[in-house]
Order: structure tokens, then sequence, then C-alpha cells
């Protein structure tokens, strides 16, 4: 049993601080300095362990926190994670760059919490079976403790607290709204649910039953996102859940978009996503009395040389490439959704394309196989590289699950 939570093909309130700088990221080695920590300057990116409870025992939530510059209160958006394939523990922080940039430059704070289980959050993760109610609920124990620490915290409005998430977070979203917890204004659901893989659970009709159980408890608005071919839940599985979810009595507006590249599960973590899910959110936010003007100019990710160190195609201009990673390279090209490539002075490359940020990815897989810092050669069409210069910089998202390609020297 198993769910995928992205497409495998593949930022005006309180006082805020005036943003001068260009979008980028410092890079720093950790642990055994064979691993990166890509983490955004532009969002003040911090990661942070939060408290929790797991019964009786304390445990500690990983949650990553985006916030504009300045003291705040920011008003609060709480990303919620899906459930990748294979072991909980195994699953990368969850960073969702894409949607944080959109929702930090209209001046939230965007908090992103690795639930009990998921990724370095300590305590264990809990599987109900075929209870997709008791799924959502289970999940959704963890999102009070977040808002607990968040009350805490002098630049956060926990007055005005939106609560998000995509695939199994959006199923955890929908169940927290059952709970009425003060300040949360309302709810956002990107391709919500869980898929059961294998055996004989009858999954969609419990997912329905989840769904009406919540709608039932639920007097928060809620804005749902579902595309034509979304390889979890098509169009007549997401009509049933909007059915059994409004038809209990509880609030939502369904946008059901048409196709999205490969698979529009994941379409919230692509930058070509945006076109589609923040004209339906801005009116949705302005409805429930939330911001939605831009604060901030965000530059671009990656800062393009006025002269290229070589042309796309030149095979033989790539620095420290070995053995066959030449033909990879080729493979690379072949690529027509954001891509990037990554090369070390060991020797060690990785490419990857689309996903919520193939720059980040490419860099993060080929670190994993370098001792010395992997620094950008190529970016969508453009040679990003620059001879004797200092490692080319970008944003980053190391969970989206993007195609990719990885090698050791």
């Amino acid at each position: 049993m198993s769910e995928l939570h992205q497409n495998q093909d593949a930022t005006k309130r309180g006082k805020l601080g005036k943003f001068l700088g260009l979008f980028a990221i410092a890079a720093s080695l950790f642990a055994t300095g064979a691993q990166a920590q890509l983490l955004e300057t532009a969002f003040n990116e911090q990661v942070v362990m939060v408290p929790a409870a797991a019964g009786n025992a304390a445990i500690e939530l990983e949650t990553t926190v985006f916030r504009p510059t300045g003291d705040g209160p920011f008003p609060i958006v709480i990303m919620n994670h899906g459930k990748a394939l294979g072991n909980p523990r195994n699953q990368s922080r969850d960073r969702f760059v894409v949607l944080s940039r959109e929702f930090v430059k209209r001046g939230y704070a965007v908090v992103i919490p690795m639930r009990k289980g998921f990724s370095k959050s300590s305590g264990e993760y809990v599987d109900p079976g075929c209870n997709m109610t008791a799924h959502g609920n289970q999940q959704a124990e963890d999102l009070q403790s977040t808002v607990a620490w968040l009350q805490t915290q002098a630049w956060a409005d926990s007055e005005h607290m939106i609560v998000a998430g995509q695939s199994y977070g959006g199923l955890t979203a929908l169940a927290f709204g059952t709970q009425q917890v003060p300040g949360v204004r309302a709810l956002i659901n990107f391709a919500g649910g869980l898929k059961m893989h294998g055996g004989s659970c009858r999954w969609e009709q419990s997912l329905v039953d989840a769904f009406a159980a919540y709608g039932g408890q639920s007097r928060l608005p809620s804005l749902w996102f579902y595309g034509q071919n979304d390889n979890h839940f098509g169009p007549e599985l997401a009509s049933r859940l909007y059915q059994a979810y409004t038809q209990a009595g509880g609030q939502a507006q369904l946008v059901a978009f048409g196709p999205f590249k490969k698979d529009a599960h994941g379409m919230s973590a692509s930058r070509d996503g945006v076109q589609i899910w923040w004209p339906e959110t801005e009116r949705f936010l302005r409805q429930v009395g939330m911001p939605t003007e831009t604060v901030f100019a965000l530059a671009d990710e990656v800062k393009i040389p006025e002269v290229e160190y070589a042309s796309i195609d030149n095979l033989d201009a790539i620095p420290y490439l070995r053995g066959n990673a030449r033909e990879q390279y080729r493979v690379f090209l072949s690529k027509t959704g954001r891509r990037a490539f990554a090369v070390s002075p060991t020797g060690a490359w990785s490419w990857a394309e689309e996903g919520d940020d193939p720059v980040y990815q490419a860099l993060s897989d080929c670190q994993k196989h370098s001792s010395e810092p992997c620094r950008l050669y190529a970016v969508d069409n453009h040679v990003v590289w620059a001879n004797e210069a200092q490692p080319v910089t970008a944003s980053a998202n190391p969970v989206a699950a993007p195609t990719a390609a990885i090698t050791g020297p």
C-alpha cells in the first residue's frame, strides 16, 4: 500500500521588511560532506524541530518554514505533504518551493511539517489500513502540534491561517478542518486522497466515505483542485468525493481543470501549474478575508550569463565528465520540460526534469556522489556555467521526484 505525492515525470500584512536581494540559495555541506543542504535565502528558510506528542511520548516534527523578511506577524499557510512509495522514513523533507514562492511574495509564511514517521520526524507512521477516515484523522493530529507551536512564534499571525495539502496532505487538511481550530480560515485541497496499491481494499469507496465524514463535521470553506488526467484520482472519483463532502454539509469549490502534462496529480508542484491554481486561489482568499497583493518582487531562480560559456548542445565543452556521462547529457538534451544538469570536479553528475524544482534535484543528487561541491552546468536551454567562477546557485526542492539520472565519478 502506498500513494505517490508528486508528479513522477516531473509571497500585505503586518510589518514587512524590504526585500532587495536576488533570489538565491546558500549551499553548505553538512554531516559527512557528501550531502548538500541548500536553503533559500530569499525565503528566509529555516528547518526547525517542532515539539509534538505520540501518545505519552514526546516527539519532534521536522518542519520547513519559509517567510518574508521582517518581524511580521505574517498570515500562515500550513502546507501538508503526500506519501511517496515505500517506507515513510525514507521520504525526503518536503518544501513545496513553487507554491511557497507564490505565498511568500504575498506576505505569507509557509510552514511545512513532516508528520510522524516521515523523513527526520520522530515517532512512527501509523497505517490504519483500508480505513481512509482514520488515515486522515491520524495524520491531522500532528497539525494541532504545529498550530500550538505557531501560537508561540511572534512572527506568526495564528489568527489568520490557511491549511492546505497535496494528495495525502489534502486528505490531512480536510480531516483537520473538522477540528474547528480558532484562527484557521479555510482549506485548500490539491488532489487530496490516498490510493491503495494491491490487495482487496475498496479504497475508492472508503475514500468517499471519509470525505462524507469530514464534510459533515467541517464548517470551513474549502477550495479543491483535481485534473482530468490525474493518475490517482480521476474526474469520476473526484466528482464522487466532492458530492459526498458537499451533500454531507461541507463547503467546497471544485476546480476540475483539464489535462496537465503527463499527470495532473503533480500540477501544484510545477511552475506551469501556477497559472491554473493561483487565479482561483486568489479569488478564494479574497472571499475568506485573506491578503492577495504582491509585496515582494522575487527575481528569477537562475541568472543566465550575458555571454554563455558554450552552446547548450556542445558536449565537448562540459567539464569533468568521464566515461558514458556525455551520453547521459544527450539524454538530458532530449527532455523538453524544466530541466537542469549539474557536475562536480570529482566527476559526479546528475540531471533532472520537471517536478517542483529540477535545479535543486540535480544539485542534490549530484552532491550525494561527490566530496566536492556540485555546480549547475545547464538549466533549461541555457548553459549557466562560468569558468573560474563561484558556484552557480538557484532555487531548490529535493522532494519533487522529477525524472532524473544520477551517477558517481
